[in-house]
């Protein structure tokens, strides 16, 4: 028996709690891991909010929320292949266990072990900011020289693309809060303050050509105000958004598989997709660590290190 956190229906953080469960018994896929750090990512609380279906494996309330986590393995399900119980492994709960909890299950080909070197913490950030700035990059595909606009570029998504992209020597444009300037400016993003100036006469100072690519984490109608400034609008990915192919945009084509999350922690390990981590919750304050990221008062990644 072991302590989560989670929720009994679906809604906003009114509906969230916390509960007692036994530890999950892994099914055919599935591995069961003490969960050491779990990350907090936007995706959690519009799960809660039951706006992504599909995620929750079938299971019935009350669910546990996370999506993300660093731990070590107790039990194996059947047809699991390389991974063994003691591995320290990182990767999704694709199959609805959640990570916002003590132990719980991860999908066996979402999850790779942790190489020598990297840490739980670091680990546990790269299953969803980390594969999908990997992703978003390879699929804009662009030269080095290309000039870039990371729309929301304070979080942790928008940090990991920054670095990424200034990685392959491209320039990077970003827009975020005046509280986020720091951490992008260090990350080498030439910063547009939204909340000070104009973003499209700012960034049309910054790149008169127009954009090669856009990413965009914000969707709606910054969105919408951004499209307008790429040269192609076929090289803006949208990561939150999935209304983008309206506006002539690409939604980004997640790849969750092991060989995408190692590909992710041989970049954190050469310092390329180091996230930077801006608070580190218990369990037994994971409300605020939610409702931080939830409430967008959060710049690089936020954590939950449960044991």
């Amino acid at each position: 028996m072991g302590q989560a956190w989670g929720f009994g229906r679906y809604g906003g953080p009114e509906v969230q709690e916390y509960f007692d469960r036994p530890d999950p018994v892994p099914a055919r896929g599935e591995v069961l891991i003490r969960v050491e750090v779990a990350g907090v990512n936007p995706l959690d609380h519009l799960l809660r909010a039951g706006l992504v279906p599909g995620l929750d494996g079938g299971r019935p309330f009350p669910l546990v929320l996370g999506m993300e986590a660093a731990g070590t393995v107790l039990a194996l399900g059947e047809d699991v292949h390389g991974l063994e119980v003691g591995d320290g492994v990182f990767g999704f709960a694709l199959t609805g266990g959640g990570t916002y909890a003590e132990t719980t299950v991860l999908s066996a080909p979402n999850t790779a072990r942790i190489p020598a070197g990297l840490s739980m913490t670091t680990a546990a950030t790269l299953p969803v900011a980390g594969t999908t700035a990997v992703d978003a990059l390879d699929q804009l595909d662009l030269p080095a020289g290309a000039t870039i606009l990371v729309n929301g570029v304070g979080g942790g998504v928008g940090l990991a693309v920054a670095r990424l992209a200034a990685e392959r020597e491209l320039r990077v444009i970003g827009t975020g809060s005046g509280a986020k300037r720091g951490h992008a400016e260090a990350a080498g993003v030439r910063f547009i303050d939204y909340t000070a100036e104009d973003v499209v006469a700012a960034a049309r100072d910054l790149a008169p050509d127009g954009f090669d690519g856009i990413v965009d984490m914000v969707g709606g109608t910054s969105l919408r105000t951004v499209v307008p400034l790429a040269k192609d609008p076929r090289n803006v990915i949208a990561v939150g958004d999935p209304t983008v192919p309206e506006l002539g945009g690409r939604f980004v084509e997640r790849r969750l598989d092991r060989e995408n999350l190692e590909r992710a922690a041989r970049l954190a390990l050469d310092g390329v997709l180091a996230p930077v981590i801006t608070a580190v919750h218990t369990l037994s304050d994971a409300p605020a660590a939610l409702a931080a990221v939830e409430n967008g008062h959060t710049s690089g990644k936020v954590v939950i290190k449960v044991t």
